[in-house]
């Protein structure tokens, strides 16, 4: 019997395209748990069809400890790795709603990881993001994970780098060996189009937002600031390919399982590459050949400057680089979104 591994928020945007990853290679099977407050089963279902694999698909709120422990008794034994992406992850509304994001985001963590104690399961992968080094100055651009991060811009955010935090401080008893991933902004779908980006809530990252704008489903879209000391005054930003870093959660589930010598480690998936908003919005109407109607509007609370990766720990330690052009991450985008408009 194949070893598995626990996948949390894994029928999200980021979690069901590394599931599909995994199966691609298929050293591990998968067990998926998700609440599906922002996700469906459907691409779960998709990821199954493709692969011709079955997904052992558990749904369950991460927050109730009981129903984490109960649900995943009959696999007591079998797991050895978690790759934990379940989070509330819109930065405006974390803004708004602060609470709810640290209860349910590091409520969600702590309740994993004390199940990881209790049973013994020794690998653990972090979904972190960028936005832990805050609103840095232009001098420390690209960033290192050896970059000092500065205050964080959200709860969000802060979110991620209270986790990685925890997730240091508990690496140190010798139990579980982690692994913080810091991805900077995925976006576009994958190739064969089966799954992408497709929230139940109204959209608020960029390249979505571009894509119903295009399809008159947003009837206007805003470029939050203008005056950014950027080279056109817009917000930049280092977007990478879903697939891409898909891919690196499994090479860095790999790593974690057979190489890491570390408790605790953190590396930056990024393209290396920073990309205004407005760049993005031209790259999108140049694949599509359509002008997008957009107006300037004011900054956004929770918004950064400008934030781009450098990489070369990845490249170094997970054989690992990103393969897409900002315009192959907006076409598969829009080839997407197309397919759930019709």
């Amino acid at each position: 019997m194949k070893k598995k591994i626990l996948v949390t928020g894994g029928a999200g945007y980021i979690g069901s395209h590394t599931i599909l990853e995994l199966l691609i290679e298929n050293k591990f099977e998968v067990i998926c748990l998700d609440n599906y407050s922002n996700s469906n089963e459907e691409a779960l279902l998709a990821v199954e069809k493709y692969t011709n694999k079955s997904i052992t698909k558990l749904s369950l709120d991460l927050c109730d400890y009981d129903s984490l422990k109960n649900s995943l008794q009959p696999f007591v034994n079998q797991i050895i790795g978690v790759i934990h992406f379940a989070a509330l992850k819109a930065v405006g509304e974390s803004v708004s709603i602060p609470t709810k994001y640290y209860q349910n985001n590091l409520g969600s963590m702590l309740n994993v990881l004390n199940y990881c104690e209790e049973i013994g399961i020794q690998h653990f992968i972090f979904s972190s993001s960028c936005s832990v080094f805050g609103d840095l100055d232009s001098s420390l651009l690209p960033v290192k994970e050896t970059t000092p991060t500065s205050i964080t811009q959200s709860p969000y955010a802060e979110t991620k780098s209270m986790g990685e935090r925890i997730l240091n401080d508990v690496s140190k008893n010798n139990k579980i060996k982690a692994l913080s991933l810091r991805y900077f902004n995925p976006v576009g779908a994958h190739v064969s189009n089966i799954i992408g980006e497709n929230p139940k809530a109204i959209p608020n990252n960029l390249v979505p937002v571009i894509c119903k704008s295009a399809l008159g489903k947003i009837p206007k879209m805003s470029v939050f600031g203008n005056d950014y000391s950027t080279r056109d005054g817009s917000c930049i930003r280092d977007y990478i390919h879903v697939v891409d870093i898909a891919k690196a959660h499994v090479l860095a589930l790999n790593y974690l399982v057979d190489v890491q010598k570390e408790n605790y480690e953190v590396i930056n998936l990024g393209t290396g590459n920073g990309v205004s908003v407005l760049e993005a919005i031209e790259a999108f109407e140049k694949i599509s050949n359509q002008k997008l109607d957009y107006i300037l509007a004011p900054r956004r609370s929770g918004d950064i400057e400008a934030v781009y990766s450098d990489s070369s720990k990845a490249k170094e330690l997970l054989n690992w680089e990103a393969t897409s052009s900002i315009e192959d991450m907006m076409l598969s985008a829009w080839n997407w979104e197309r397919k759930l408009n019709d």
